[in-house]
């Protein structure tokens, strides 16, 4: 399928799963088999030496050295993806560097990145990541009169996904949230006089609860283009998080499985973890060691440092980690390649 200019040989993105879980070695391992891997921006340089005095000097150049990394291992195959959350603080600066290093697309969410034109300035290929109908036609309309244009490609999460949801905390713990099938539908709908406009059919991506290929497969039967898989990643062998993530991911269970509340002030899904209970239990506190590293984060009164406990699951720390993942992980029950993994979804039924 094409992308614009870019070509992408099967229609398939890994997930950007940030602090340690998705960099250039899973990221190139995906890229080698046809697929957009995607580098996560959300201090991709936690484990160098100088992180603690100067955190984003040490992610940028961790970007883009895990761009350079995910390039060499891909042998010049698929497309690379970097993932920036919008909550994070000096996002510009954090866009430009992506670009600089050669990504070949910035795929953000986490917040509308309303302004990502004004740092791509069309040297990369432009990706929201939302969960309606109602946030990509903000989008649109804001990229169209300001930029003069509108996404390259966009990825449709449902509240099924891991990690940050774009859904309000009564809604998934009341089973409110529309199903990522409705949410294709709806961002269909919403784009079409966009894409009319500028004579452009935006590739669209489903992402959140995408297991398998008849999930993939009902996907395109409601007018997406391809799918996003997130969590399924982590249980490869190529992936780089640590053994104590990866075996945190095939032993869970579905009751394991639930919503958290993190300090970015968004729900949160992933396992709920002997930490997860005890913060919940202790209620908010004061962080002391702040890094400054997200916008909507208050030190003086959160339930953790978000970043702290990432750190600490990256590293398969099981007491002081929170292991994001998506409603389906408890279905994994081994590691795999990357080849493998993707070679299910090319299967014809």
């Amino acid at each position: 399928m094409n992308i614009r200019d870019k070509i992408l040989d099967f229609p398939l993105i890994q997930g950007g799963m940030g602090v340690g879980i998705s960099l250039g070695g899973l990221a190139g391992a995906v890229m080698k088999e046809g697929c957009m891997g995607v580098i996560s921006a959300a201090h991709p340089g936690f484990m160098r030496e100088d992180f603690d005095a100067n955190p984003e000097r040490a992610n940028l150049i961790a970007i883009e050295e895990e761009v350079e990394k995910a390039r060499s291992l891909s042998e010049g195959k698929g497309l690379l993806g970097v993932n920036l959350m919008c909550a994070t603080k000096g996002y510009g600066t954090y866009a430009e560097a992506i670009i600089r290093a050669g990504a070949d697309a910035v795929i953000s969410g986490a917040g509308l990145p309303l302004d990502l034109p004004k740092y791509a300035k069309g040297k990369t290929l432009m990706a929201p990541i939302v969960s309606g109908g109602k946030a990509i036609e903000l989008i649109c309309r804001v990229w169209d009169k300001r930029y003069n244009c509108i996404p390259d490609f966009i990825v449709a999460e449902s509240s099924e996904a891991g990690g940050h949801l774009g859904f309000k905390l009564d809604d998934l713990e009341n089973g409110k949230c529309r199903s990522l099938l409705e949410i294709i539908k709806d961002i269909r709908r919403v784009v079409k006089p966009f894409e009319e406009k500028y004579n452009y059919h935006i590739p669209l991506f489903g992402a959140g609860g995408v297991f398998d290929k008849t999930d993939m497969d009902a996907c395109l039967e409601s007018g997406a283009d391809g799918v996003q898989i997130g969590s399924r990643f982590i249980a490869t062998h190529e992936c780089d998080a640590s053994d104590g993530f990866k075996n945190m991911i095939v032993e869970c269970k579905e009751e394991d499985l639930g919503i958290l509340r993190s300090p970015v002030g968004l729900p949160a899904r992933g396992i709920i973890s002997s930490f997860v209970r005890k913060a919940r239990e202790r209620g908010n506190t004061v962080v002391k060691e702040c890094i400054n590293c997200l916008t909507p984060c208050n030190p003086s009164n959160t339930p953790y440092c978000i970043s702290k406990a990432l750190f600490s699951a990256a590293k398969g720390d099981r007491e002081k980690g929170v292991f994001f993942c998506g409603s389906k992980a408890y279905k994994i029950d081994k590691i795999v390649s990357v080849k493998e993994l993707i070679d299910e979804f090319r299967t014809k039924r």
